[in-house]
């Protein structure tokens, strides 16, 4: 089994705080879960990215993040990987995304 990148050991430690994140290895990265919802997939070219749906999209578009393809998951801004604090609100909007499109 192949050890995780730096950048991934770093976007766990940061996710920490949400509780017993798993990962699996999906599309040449990542897919980050939560309660067995995927809320983010980390790509091959170690960029994050967060589920977004109606109620949270927006904020993405507002700091011109990209999506993943035609996926519903879009980058996280840079300064949201500087730490807990950062990441907060876009974490745990993605964790909403991913509860409500289960819950469909």
């Amino acid at each position: 089994m192949t050890e995780q990148s730096e950048f991934m050991n770093n976007v766990l430690e940061i996710l920490s705080p949400l509780g017993d994140v798993i990962t699996k290895r999906m599309f040449g990265g990542y897919g980050i879960f939560l309660d067995a919802k995927m809320f983010a997939l980390v790509n091959k070219a170690e960029e994050l990215f967060l589920k977004a749906d109606d109620q949270n999209k927006q904020a993405f578009i507002d700091q011109g993040s990209t999506t993943h393809g035609k996926m519903p998951y879009y980058a996280v801004p840079p300064e949201a990987l500087e730490g807990w604090t950062q990441m907060q609100p876009w974490a745990e909007g993605a964790v909403g995304a991913a509860m409500r499109t289960a819950k469909k």
